[in-house]
């Protein structure tokens, strides 16, 4: 059971959890001020502002280089991760519900009972501000838990 308590105990997941949940709940709160109503599925939901993907990997990158060195082979790592994961968000994934939309229109005009009813997920990917919002707050979140929790 060691491994457990290092994966609990472990900076670089709390910190890239802990963003991503922080922006899950700001996602959570934009949808309760524009729909007014809570939509729990936002919590762990795809897609919106801020780009909790964004977020995740951004704040992983930053701790990884304040707690081994902005040098190191494990910031390379992560750093790399970040900006495909970014990059991917903004691009492939917002293309993809970009498409789910139009088929979804296209399904809805053609009304064939022969085609699935099913309807496409259209919120997967983001716009560049959503991801600036992700990134921003991955790098304060890594900021603030490297000073307070988790530096030397």
């Amino acid at each position: 059971m060691n491994w457990l308590v290092d994966l609990a105990t472990n900076p670089y997941m709390i910190t890239s959890i802990s963003s991503w949940f922080i922006a899950q709940v700001i996602k959570v709160i934009i949808n309760l001020i524009i729909h007014k109503k809570l939509i729990w599925e936002r919590l762990i939901g795809d897609g919106g502002m801020p780009s909790g993907h964004s977020a995740t990997v951004s704040s992983l990158a930053v701790i990884t280089g304040l707690m081994c060195g902005f040098g190191s082979a494990q910031f390379a790592l992560a750093g790399i991760l970040a900006v495909i994961v970014c990059h991917d968000a903004t691009g492939v994934r917002q293309q993809a519900g970009k498409h789910a939309e139009m088929l979804n229109e296209i399904l809805e005009v053609l009304g064939n009972e022969d085609l699935p009813q099913e309807k496409l997920k259209v919120l997967l990917g983001h716009t560049p501000l959503q991801v600036i919002a992700g990134i921003t707050i991955g790098i304060a979140n890594a900021l603030l838990m490297y000073l307070l929790v988790f530096g030397r």
